[in-house]
């Protein structure tokens, strides 16, 4: 992939060709995704969610153009099996399109990455005959359902607790980071339980964000996020039927469901914060053209490229490593770890 950008007092420069050895001219990213259908038309949405990036972002408003473009494109459904109505996408290529979109939008980028690992999971249980998937991914495909997430902040230790009741359960907790809340229609998410044979449990469950007791607060205010709508869920005594709850797991361990969950959400996730690296890259070229002859300007131009060829090569094993249909492991766990904190501060020491 070749990134073009034009320098303010010079010609323009290429990411992505063979380096010179004048500072500006050229940069080598090795690393970068091969070119995909779906990043194809992420590429081609761009510009339009990027004309919406600034405002959101200074308003404190939610990235509601680009979620509606994705959905009318269909990205939104883009790891949801073909035979289902979706794209069959890979691992790789949903990684791919938040990486691209990230070029364009932050905010667009890591919010969807929420969805689109969610589904992605969710096909992978699908794979499998386990319950609930196909349903859900089928609503994905013919109705445009938007999924947030609450695995950032629950994980091994959810915050919110469970009590068993005739037909399912009762549900309380206050869930943060919520991203895409404002326009979500279920929730990915998980309460502790007290089971009187098993002990302490974490129960795996999709909650309606229309659901009577659910309440989306409007409490997001991070500076270069405003725009992923990462507001907080109060979640008050809220039935969930057992056909809902997908999964219980033991509390406090990151067991195999939790593994693969892992392995799935990292490489689509860490993607976006490269993608926001990579913009960052090329603004920073195209704001010191007419110094390109300054070495310290050179040299940290320089360190910047080559922190982000590192942070791709380990995006890229990572995603290797996890495939198309990963197996529970804690090493591959380890593996996609490792590219999301060089993804998230790539120029750091």
């Amino acid at each position: 992939m070749a990134v073009q950008i034009q320098d303010r007092d010079g010609p323009e420069v290429a990411l992505g060709a063979e380096p010179d050895r004048s500072y500006g001219r050229t940069m080598t990213i090795t690393s970068s995704p091969p070119a995909t259908s779906f990043s194809d038309q992420a590429a081609g949405l761009g510009a339009e969610i990027g004309a919406h990036a600034e405002r959101h972002d200074r308003d404190g408003t939610f990235v509601v153009e680009a979620v509606e473009m994705l959905r009318d494109a269909g990205l939104l459904a883009m790891a949801v099996p073909a035979e289902l109505g979706g794209g069959g996408a890979t691992i790789a290529e949903v990684a791919a399109v938040q990486r691209e979109l990230a070029h364009h939008c932050g905010s667009t980028a890591l919010a969807t990455s929420m969805h689109q690992h969610v589904v992605a999971f969710t096909a992978w249980r699908y794979r499998r005959g386990l319950p609930g998937a196909e349903a859900t991914l089928r609503r994905v495909a013919e109705e445009g359902i938007v999924l947030v997430s609450t695995g950032g902040a629950d994980q091994t230790h959810p915050r919110g607790e469970a009590t068993k009741v005739d037909g399912g359960y009762r549900v309380s907790g206050r869930k943060i980071f919520c991203s895409q809340s404002p326009v979500g229609t279920a929730m990915s998410t998980m309460f502790a339980y007290d089971d009187p044979e098993q002990g302490r449990r974490v129960l795996n469950m999709a909650v309606p964000l229309t659901a009577e007791g659910v309440t989306v607060l409007d409490d997001w205010d991070v500076l270069g996020m405003r725009g992923t709508g990462s507001r907080t869920i109060v979640v008050e005594d809220v039935f969930v039927p057992e056909d809902k709850v997908l999964a219980n797991r033991p509390h406090g361990v990151i067991d195999g469901p939790l593994q693969v969950i892992l392995s799935i959400a990292f490489p689509i996730i860490t993607a976006a914060y490269l993608g926001v690296a990579e913009a960052a890259h090329a603004a920073a070229v195209a704001s010191v053209g007419s110094r390109r002859d300054d070495v310290l300007v050179q040299r940290q131009v320089g360190l910047m490229a080559d922190r982000l060829r590192v942070a791709g090569w380990a995006l890229d094993g990572a995603i290797t490593a996890v495939g198309d249909d990963p197996q529970p492991s804690m090493e591959l766990v380890a593996d996609v770890m490792a590219p999301s904190a060089r993804s998230r501060w790539p120029a750091s020491r």
